[in-house]
């Protein structure tokens, strides 16, 4: 099973309602076994919200209680980035899971890089909370602008 942001796979689920199909990924995985995830929403946020960042560090640092999520309207939604990366995993049996592919540069789901906390549109190193708490569940992560390595790793198996 191959872990899906939900809003690649054209759901609307992004802040601003809308969503980031990516059509070559979604040819990628014709015939794979996908489960698509939100964990913004599995969280418990609305649809449309304010854009949140990680401020003070990355998901990682937000998992061990170093950072904060806030959004645009210097809420803390902290608390709906960690239940929502957990939530994202219930009822599913970790053995199964091939690999996440994530929404890049997300608060919850970017790999590597992400927004950098001060809403300018600048980026700095480190993941998003559900890709943080993926990795450290031992699942790979991956990003839909890696799409050369997914295939790799799809043709190897």
């Amino acid at each position: 099973m191959i872990l899906v942001s939900a809003c690649l796979l054209g759901r609307k689920c992004r802040y601003d309602g809308n969503n980031h199909q990516d059509q070559s990924l979604k040819e990628l995985l014709r015939g794979q076994k996908i489960h698509p995830i939100c964990p913004e929403l599995a969280g418990g946020l609305p649809i449309p919200r304010p854009p949140a960042e990680i401020k003070g560090g990355d998901g990682d640092d937000v998992l061990t209680g170093q950072a904060r999520v806030v959004n645009r309207d210097n809420e803390d939604v902290t608390v709906y980035f960690i239940e929502g990366s957990r939530k994202t995993l219930q009822g599913i049996d970790p053995e199964q899971i091939e690999m996440a592919i994530l929404k890049a540069r997300s608060p919850s789901c970017g790999v590597g890089e992400i927004y950098s906390g001060a809403f300018n549109g600048q980026l700095k190193a480190g993941s998003g909370v559900t890709a943080a708490y993926f990795k450290r569940k031992g699942i790979a992560v991956y990003t839909e602008e890696e799409l050369d390595k997914i295939k790799q790793i799809l043709r190897d198996k």
